[in-house]
């Protein structure tokens, strides 16, 4: 029982953990499910199905954290993010997915492969694990932790062991299917609680009109100037496409659903269904952190969500919905970064290595892998207090120094024919130690006195601006590195081709 909450409301929340564990387990009831049920949930999903779950996968606590509070900052400007979204989205269903489901793929990875081999396909494979465990599955304990410890008192270790116990178990034991039909409950349950908070928190503040009326009038500013810290409306056009195509297009953690569609049809209305969706979060926590700022103009960074909820404008019972929806949000992404994670294990590393490995171990491989994620992401929290403070936008920055290379890698490797292995791989060390750097100059800037003016310079570099430069230069090495390469890339293949045919001769 949470003593803060009545009666009433703590057995919603029991109930929405009950409901949720009941239909995790029964679809995972198979007595040996294959290697295809357990990934990709035999690649029978229906649009439904597959657009809560991309919704669902998307929506986490980094939003009701992260950009309830900047839309409390800095207001409507940050919804930019999500309208680009619902573009990106519907390329993803309607240029995308009949590549992927023609290639008949198990990961993106894989897909690379397919055409630069298997360094290549390791390379991308690790460097997308190494950005799930940092900013999908910490972040979002991260942000879990600081939400239940605002709202309930709870500390960061009751609050980790609770979701990653109830989220862990039906993720384990039932693989995607599970995941993917637990998200159908989670998406209304989160939907119902996010309308919840809207409609109380217009209502407490007198109605719409206070808001357009008594909010400084730069909350409104769809653009902002072209040099503001968070939104320069150039670095929107010219950065943030690159964030939302290295994260609807070419990431596993989106792209799986694709995957475990019956056909591209259903693909397709998914990623309609999910489009649509898409526009909800603008209403549901953009709106609501303005709310927040409006009712309590000295709350703290990050605390935009949970100064409403504990603002005694919500009825008994209500806020048990509101909380559901919250855990609902934290723990249908963290499942879908759990089994996409296991997934590239199992397949870029186990199967792509050993392709003998048959459906058991591969089972068996992907629950062990994810037990191993859920301990190495707790051991990467400590780290993120350098992203603790506007979450959101710093959520944003991380993706903007990681992204560009991976792009480049995947829109250039599937569409030019001239790419190379060789461009792949270079493209990706060069361009993501370049993030890297990025990364770690942040870091020593915030926690140092650091004086250094090229380092200053460095990191006053607006991240979207950063993202669009590093873009571009990942873009002219791969080009580059492609032209030097092809015709010795050529030569090898027609050499390997011909021993190839040689041996199939002698044989």
């Amino acid at each position: 029982m949470i003593d803060s909450l009545s009666t009433y409301d703590n057995a919603i929340i029991l109930l929405y953990f009950v409901i949720v564990l009941a239909i995790g387990l029964y679809f995972s009831k198979r007595e040996k499910p294959t290697a295809e049920d357990y990934f990709l949930a035999n690649r029978n999903m229906g649009w439904l199905v597959i657009g809560f779950s991309i919704f669902s996968t998307n929506i986490s606590s980094e939003h009701l954290v992260g950009l309830a509070s900047s839309g409390a900052e800095r207001g409507i400007a940050v919804g930019h993010f999500e309208w680009l979204a619902v573009i990106f989205i519907i390329m993803l269903g309607w240029i995308f997915a009949p590549i992927f489901l023609k290639s008949q793929v198990h990961t993106i990875p894989e897909l690379i492969g397919q055409k630069f081999g298997n360094s290549a396909r390791k390379i991308f494979s690790g460097l997308s694990i190494f950005t799930y465990i940092f900013t999908k599955i910490a972040i979002t304990l991260l942000a879990g932790g600081i939400l239940l410890k605002e709202i309930l008192g709870w500390n960061f270790v009751t609050s980790t062991v609770i979701i990653l116990l109830f989220t862990g178990i039906y993720t384990i034991i039932g693989g995607l299917r599970s995941v993917m039909y637990t998200q159908i409950f989670q998406a209304v349950v989160f939907l119902i609680g996010g309308f919840l908070v809207l409609f109380f928190g217009i209502e407490a503040i007198g109605g719409f009109n206070t808001l357009f009326t008594e909010l400084p009038s730069g909350h409104w500013e769809i653009f902002k100037p072209i040099n503001d810290h968070d939104f320069p409306w150039l670095g929107i056009l010219v950065g943030a496409p690159i964030l939302a195509a290295w994260y609807w297009l070419a990431d596993q953690y989106i792209v799986q659903r694709i995957l475990s569609a019956r056909n591209l049809k259903e693909a397709q209305k998914g990623t309609l269904l999910a489009a649509g969706l898409k526009l909800f979060p603008i209403l549901l926590f953009i709106i609501p952190g303005m709310v927040a700022i409006q009712l309590n103009s000295s709350i703290s960074s990050n605390g935009a969500y949970a100064s409403l909820f504990n603002s005694n404008i919500f009825p008994v019972g209500i806020k048990g919905i509101i909380l559901s929806g919250f855990f609902a949000a934290l723990m249908s992404s963290l499942a879908s970064a759990f089994n996409s994670t296991a997934t590239l294990i199992a397949y870029d590393f186990i199967k792509g290595d050993n392709p003998e490995t048959n459906d058991e171990q591969l089972v068996l491989v992907g629950r062990l892998s994810t037990i191993f994620i859920v301990v190495g992401s707790i051991m990467f929290i400590p780290m993120l207090k350098l992203f603790s403070d506007g979450m959101y936008v710093n959520l944003q920055s991380m993706q903007a120094y990681i992204s560009p290379p991976i792009v480049v890698v995947f829109l250039l490797g599937l569409f030019w024919k001239r790419a190379t292995s060789y461009a792949v791989i270079w493209t990706l060390i060069i361009g993501e130690i370049i993030g890297l750097l990025r990364l770690v100059a942040d870091y020593f800037v915030l926690e140092s006195n650091l004086t250094n003016t090229i380092v200053l310079n460095f990191v006053s570099l607006n991240y979207l601006y950063f993202a669009g430069i590093l873009f571009s230069f990942s873009s002219f090495i791969f080009l580059v590195v492609s032209l030097v390469t092809s015709e010795k890339t050529e030569k090898l293949y027609s050499i390997n081709k011909m021993a190839f045919n040689t041996n199939k001769i002698n044989n």
